[in-house]
């Protein structure tokens, strides 16, 4: 309003003395209006914490941190304690120790690098250590001392299964090659048996069991399933499983208090033809055991949560989002509520994208939650999400959210109350649509056709699985239809789209395979798809050897622009179905902005296209083909990324940043 009566003033001489009484007019009228009826504010260059070059600082979008594993247990005093795995956008960075009697809290960083890497498996031992095995280190934290007590490094990776012999030595089991570790801590020793079965594919051994001889059993998924026996003495890991009878799936073990080891091949409640007995290295084919006795270790996954105190009172809440425990003494039913305290850098996120409200959204991972942030006023919200938003897209009114795991789809109206959202229920805001596993269940790709009508999500396969599909979802008749990539390209998934006119869908795919999946294709390739028909009309390899197509982008004369393992600039003639202009942009540029689903290529309101790179903003000249890097960044754009009211907003680690556009 200032700036537009001062324009006003310097063009009309001789009328100052006039205008200076229309401003003090339009302040006291401006004034007293209330804040609902203000006119709206004009885009906003000065929100957030100035970098210098054009970038800005937001903040960070979810504050938290999410634990990878809770125990209860004593300290060095006899007191109840919580123990806790911390985990944010830099991994596993702390063990969190919380007096269950006056909720005072003690942080202990890491003894080594975390590295992005976090907690999948961990035990309590009965001697009151608690371990895990991630980032390529063993390590040991002692509660009785307050300390970390041990740490190596060993063969990569993380531990998917961890346990307790006999003798009180704790094993690990771990991705992405079942490496096998063996910590004694009377001798404070480990043996690091190294990978001890190769395959082609990334291997989750989720199981592990030894039997009362010291033999160890690793149950190993998800692409073919087998299980392991491993001799401590000469470290030879036998499979039992015959080939012809390796499926998808993964075994499931427990050690008996006979001394033997059962499981199944793979884990199914309905299934009794995959039963065994080991012992000694050996399997025997039984029935469903009819007495199953058990023996219990305080160990599992991340999910790991054990909530009974040796006192026998109970865990009932271990809240890291609201800072907040709940302790239960069962004997009299009385429950006691304390606060506690733990730094966080806050959670990773994994998608941005402009809301039709004029705000940027989307979701973090670890925790799971849904962030808002509103340029204009400066404001964050954050809350619990269904699941992990890989994918975010705007379409009309509507904000539409692709998510892991199950491949889901959700529907967001930004003018209507947050409900969470459950599965059957019409009034969750978002509302849950549908889910496409294990044909799609890590998300890449969602695009909202300009029809306003079509989204289309694809990506990558259940764990253990090869080749993924699309999903469209009618709008107007609230219908979906799943293809296979059976029916697209076979041991492919699609990982980026664009829409063409004349209702095709140009797609790039992907050689990746699901988690843990085999790698099958040998080069990805770029296809043309009819939307009525759902019938591929051609596809190709046109860049040979490329494995993924990153991000594709239809520019305003027709032409599609793309990157290829982001490190190739290509130009692609949907008309003549041929590539019109490659290029290698790593020397230059190095590698584009990568996420689960990427977002490389920002449109402005000119239909001018930008694009992320890890360095910096660039723009793509469209008569030349030119790349100009328009400003570096001080953080790396990690992740794309949308405009908004002349900005370039991105996300970096847990905060989300901004470039504003000269």
């Amino acid at each position: 309003m200032v700036g537009y009566l001062s324009d006003k003033i310097s063009g009309a001489k001789g009328v100052l003395v006039g205008f200076l009484s229309l401003i003090v007019f339009f302040i006291a009228s401006f004034v007293a209006l209330p804040a609902s009826l203000w006119p709206p504010l004009p885009p906003t260059s000065f929100q957030g914490r100035d970098l210098g070059n054009g970038f800005r600082d937001h903040g960070i979008a979810t504050p938290i941190s999410t634990h990878r594993g809770i125990v209860t247990t004593v300290d060095g005093e006899g007191r109840p304690v919580v123990l806790a795995w911390l985990f944010d956008h830099r991994g596993g960075y702390a063990l969190l120790l919380v007096d269950a009697e006056t909720g005072e809290s003690e942080e202990f960083p890491m003894p080594f690098p975390p590295g992005g890497d976090c907690p999948y498996a961990s035990i309590l031992s009965t001697q009151n250590r608690f371990y895990t095995h991630f980032n390529s280190y063993f390590v040991e934290f002692d509660p009785v001392k307050r300390a970390f007590t041990f740490w190596k490094q060993t063969k990569p990776q993380m531990a998917m299964s961890m346990t307790e012999d006999d003798s009180g030595r704790i094993w690990s089991a771990t991705y992405p090659q079942s490496g096998v570790v063996c910590y004694d801590p009377e001798q404070r020793e480990l043996r690091d048996y190294g990978h001890v079965y190769r395959q082609n594919w990334n291997q989750y051994p989720r199981s592990i069991a030894t039997d009362s001889k010291g033999w160890v059993y690793v149950g190993v998924g998800s692409t073919a399933c087998q299980i392991l026996a491993l001799d401590p003495e000469t470290g030879v890991a036998t499979p039992l499983i015959a080939e012809e009878k390796r499926t998808h799936g993964s075994p499931r073990l427990y050690r008996d208090l006979d001394g033997k080891v059962y499981g199944q091949s793979v884990a199914d409640d309905r299934r009794k033809d995959n039963w065994y007995q080991f012992f000694e290295g050996k399997a025997v084919p039984i029935d469903v055991p009819a007495h199953k006795n058990p023996k219990t270790y305080i160990a599992g996954s991340q999910a790991l949560f054990h909530r009974e105190f040796p006192d026998g009172k109970l865990l009932q809440t271990f809240d890291l989002a609201e800072r907040r425990m709940v302790v239960e003494d069962r004997k009299t039913g009385a429950t006691k509520t304390f606060s506690f305290a733990y730094t966080s850098e806050g959670a990773h996120v994994m998608s941005v994208a402009a809301a039709p409200d004029g705000t940027i959204c989307g979701g973090t991972a670890f925790p799971m939650h849904f962030f808002r942030y509103d340029p204009r006023k400066d404001e964050w919200t954050s809350r619990p999400s269904y699941g992990q938003w890989n994918t975010v897209a705007r379409q009309g009114e509507k904000f539409f959210v692709g998510g892991y795991t199950g491949g889901f789809l959700l529907e967001y109206d930004p003018k209507k109350p947050w409900i969470p959202t459950e599965k059957g229920r019409q009034d969750s805001n978002p509302l849950f649509l549908v889910e496409s596993a294990p044909t799609i269940n890590r998300p890449h790709e969602l695009l909202a056709h300009p029809d306003g009508k079509l989204i289309v999500l694809a990506g990558t396969p259940d764990y253990g699985f090869t080749g993924g599909g699309l999903l469209f979802w009618d709008r107007d008749k609230k219908e979906s239809i799943l293809l296979t990539d059976k029916e697209l390209l076979p041991d492919q998934s699609t990982f980026s789209l664009v829409a063409l006119p004349g209702g095709k869908l140009l797609g790039g795919s992907t050689t990746s395979p699901g988690t843990g999946g085999e790698k099958k294709a040998k080069e990805a390739e770029l296809y043309v798809l009819d939307i009525a028909t759902k019938k591929i009309e051609w596809h190709k390899a046109v860049l040979p050897g490329v494995q993924e197509y990153t991000d594709l982008c239809l520019g305003p004369d027709g032409l599609v622009y793309g990157f290829a393992d982001r490190s190739i600039f290509f130009v692609f003639d949907p008309a003549k179905r041929e590539l019109t202009h490659q290029r290698s942009t790593a020397a230059e540029f190095g590698l584009t902005a990568y996420q689960q689903g990427p977002r490389v290529f920002v449109m402005g309101p000119e239909k001018e296209v930008y694009i992320l790179f890890l360095k910096g903003i660039a723009r793509l000249a469209l008569k030349t083909l030119a790349i100009h890097m328009l400003a570096e960044s001080p953080v790396p754009v990690q992740y794309g990324g949308d405009y908004l009211d002349g900005r370039i907003y991105f996300a970096s680690g847990s905060h989300l940043y901004s470039f504003g556009l000269r």
